[in-house]
């Protein structure tokens, strides 16, 4: 059995690109997030999707939220295996504050040997994803599913799944509201698309 996997990206929130949200409570869609995550509601409603499982961050249940009612599904699921990264002491910091830390600029340039103040690493992200796609297909959790997570979330999942190592995340763009689809079965798995945008 083949089951199709769209990995989503949350919609853009208001201050996307300023500062790191990370693990943040109250970081939600603003108009445009919330205008950005119904376009993509109305894109995946023609995927057929049986389920939907969302990251507990607010920003992530809202875009889902569009897509389970533009797909008329039952609410999303969540999984805290899609979680964002925990940045531990990173987080809330703006990206000219980080930008100022051997820290975080180690953590950008080998993930694969650095793990986050207080939180985890790049390797950590990539088991816990994968373990949830590993569960849902082992449990039958159906052909066609929504995965709604973050930007490193899902590029430590298209990093297994090409072959590549952890450190090779800058090679490839996750946009805000994106899709990436992956096809699972027992031959293997297989990127289909690549950051399919709705603007």
């Amino acid at each position: 059995m083949t089951v199709t996997i769209f990995l989503v990206r949350h919609a853009a929130h208001d201050n996307v690109g300023s500062f790191l949200a990370g693990r943040m409570e109250d970081v939600v869609l603003g108009e445009a997030g919330r205008a950005q995550a119904e376009r993509l509601g109305q894109r995946m409603k023609r995927e057929d999707i049986e389920a939907i499982y969302t990251s507990p961050r607010e920003r992530t249940r809202e875009t889902a939220a569009a897509i389970a009612k533009a797909s008329n599904l039952g609410p999303p699921q969540i999984a805290e295996a899609l979680d964002e990264v925990n940045f531990g002491d990173w987080t809330g910091k703006t990206f000219d504050m980080l930008n100022q830390d051997p820290q975080w600029r180690r953590w950008n340039s080998v993930r694969s040997l650095s793990r986050t103040p207080g939180g985890e690493s790049m390797l950590d992200v990539q088991h816990r994803i994968l373990g949830l796609i590993e569960t849902l297909l082992n449990n039958g959790g159906g052909k066609r599913l929504a995965l709604v997570s973050h930007g490193d979330v899902l590029k430590a999942a298209v990093c297994h799944i090409l072959g590549l190592p952890i450190d090779a995340w800058p090679r490839f763009d996750i946009a805000p509201a994106s899709i990436t689809t992956m096809t699972v079965g027992d031959w293997g798995a297989k990127i289909i698309t690549l950051n399919e945008i709705c603007p």
